[in-house]
């Protein structure tokens, strides 16, 4: 592989056959210039990707550092998950992980409102973000707050083959979170972050918007849906309220049958409040 542009210290693009592509290895352009052989011995990752032209205009604007600290995490993600994730992370985290440690040392901290809703939904990404924060500390002596870890696992999740893209994603979480606060504000509750039942909730609206966004239902005896409503009035109140905001904020509507299935998740979390 002979080097054809040095994009920093640890980046170089080369010439491989007849495929142009992107080596990164710790010091690798270390006293080479163009033309040199790369020594494959430092070579961590090769990538030939379809972005190829906007990662090197990435790494050519952002500090070696932060580059090295994003593919620590991707590598660690990935080993976490046990699958790839989608080659877009390369840029998508580099890019966001920069702006954010710019941020952070000039001590500007962004508020990640949905912070909660993403623990609980994305468990398993959410802890590869807590992993991410403490390495940053130890790497960078940066001491990045959690909303920094759901904004990674928002990443990851995005970046999994199956995960969807980010804006669905956030639009999803954001959802949820009116929800939840819909519930609170009708039943003058305050839920707590560790309650299984709002863990259960949550996760079964998140299912619940995935199934009206594909058409699907999720389909209750007729039966039980009347002793629902007749056993549970303020709580099928509270999942009416629920149904009309989504459908005047959103243009979704909610099946009859959900709204079932919702008001006994409410009624869980009422009852709790109240004992």
């Amino acid at each position: 592989m002979k080097i054809t542009r040095i994009l920093n210290n640890n980046a170089v693009i080369v010439n491989d056959g007849m495929q142009e592509k992107i080596a990164v290895g710790a010091g690798i352009a270390f006293g080479k210039k163009r033309n040199d052989i790369v020594n494959a011995g430092k070579v961590e990752k090769l990538f030939v990707m379809k972005e190829n032209e906007k990662l090197q205009q990435l790494l050519s604007r952002i500090p070696e550092e932060h580059f090295i600290i994003s593919e620590k995490i991707i590598s660690y993600a990935e080993e976490y998950l046990g699958t790839k994730l989608n080659e877009h992370i390369h840029i998508a985290l580099t890019d966001h992980l920069s702006y954010a440690l710019e941020r952070e040392s000039q001590g500007i901290q962004l508020k990640n409102k949905l912070l909660h809703e993403i623990r609980i939904l994305y468990k398993r990404e959410f802890e590869i973000g807590l992993w991410a924060v403490n390495y940053i500390e130890k790497t960078c002596h940066i001491r990045m707050p959690e909303d920094e870890a759901g904004y990674i696992a928002l990443h990851i999740h995005t970046m999994k083959l199956q995960g969807g893209d980010m804006r669905q994603t956030v639009i999803q979480t954001t959802i949820i979170r009116e929800i939840v606060e819909t519930i609170m504000g009708f039943l003058h509750i305050q839920v707590r972050e560790d309650d299984i039942s709002y863990h259960r909730l949550i996760t079964h609206l998140r299912f619940a918007l995935t199934r009206m966004n594909h058409d699907e239902t999720h389909t209750m005896d007729e039966e039980m849906l009347d002793m629902i409503k007749k056993k549970f009035p303020l709580s099928y109140q509270c999942a009416r309220k629920v149904a009309k905001e989504l459908d005047a904020n959103h243009d979704l509507m909610l099946p009859k049958h959900e709204m079932g299935y919702i008001t006994l998740h409410i009624e869980r979390l009422r009852k709790q409040w109240i004992e």
